[in-house]
């Protein structure tokens, strides 16, 4: 099919092929026994597995690209992100909103994402100007936000990174309710963003997040007919990437709520 490029395709099975062993990992999660500190060590090297899987995997695909990780970056415009376990303290705790994101920037453009959950075998992809999809066992699903037009309808979705200030999340939080009366809270922004794209969410407010675990999403959310600009822009009407990207604060929606979740916070 004329959406999924030869480069998309080889990254989609890379990156389940890294995946495999993951989702073995997190069924033998309640094998365990109750020990904080053997689930702790059990979850660090499931993570540097499949850390290591991807790198190993991708370098085959584009070896002049470095890889970005959490805990290795990189000096240039072009790269993969790749968030190896994004919603880790889920996975840790056996709940599985969970996912490997993984992003091809080049020129500080999002060339292509995916979005892969092990443990529900879901795959959400995208190339830039082709639109995003769902992965199907015979035709992909072509993803599009909601039509939903008002704030009062709409189910926000929020998440964090771990160094946030709380009271500046609490007062976020607050707003939203004030306006909607629908928030939640995943633990997954990789998810929230591939589940905004196909309309599962309306919007989404998030803090703190690394470029790893945001650019993947970022691109099947646009692909799929939304909006994701940072939090405090300095041009509501730009959708900058870099901009998000530096500050780590994103706000996302479908195309009728892309003013009206802004003025929550004017």
């Amino acid at each position: 099919m004329p959406y999924i490029s030869p480069l998309l395709t080889n990254i989609a099975e890379a990156t389940k092929k890294a995946a495999f062993m993951l989702d073995r990992d997190f069924a033998e999660l309640e094998q365990l026994q109750n020990s904080v500190n053997s689930i702790k060590n059990f979850v660090m090297n499931s993570y540097a597995k499949i850390e290591q899987n991807l790198k190993t995997e991708l370098a085959r695909i584009r070896p002049d690209i470095p890889i970005y990780t959490p805990s290795n970056k990189v000096v240039g415009a072009s790269y993969f992100a790749v968030s190896p376990i994004e919603g880790l303290i889920n996975f840790a705790h056996g709940n599985a909103d969970f996912a490997v994101s993984v992003a091809l920037v080049e020129n500080n453009k999002i060339v292509c994402g995916i979005i892969y959950n092990p443990a529900r075998d879901e795959m959400f992809f995208a190339a830039a100007g082709k639109g995003a999809f769902k992965e199907g066992a015979r035709n992909h699903e072509r993803l599009r936000v909601s039509s939903v037009k008002e704030l009062s309808s709409a189910l926000v979705v929020s998440t964090s990174g771990f160094e946030d200030d709380c009271a500046k999340l609490s007062d976020i939080h607050r707003r939203v309710l004030q306006k909607t009366g629908n928030l939640r809270i995943s633990g997954c922004v990789a998810l929230d963003l591939a589940y905004l794209a196909g309309g599962k969410y309306d919007a989404l407010i998030s803090l703190n997040n690394h470029i790893c675990s945001i650019a993947a999403g970022m691109l099947v959310l646009k692909e799929a007919g939304g909006s994701v600009r940072a939090l405090k822009p300095k041009d509501i009407r730009l959708e900058d990437v870099k901009e998000i990207f530096d500050s780590g604060d994103l706000i996302a929606s479908n195309f009728n709520l892309n003013t009206k979740i802004f003025d929550i916070f004017k």
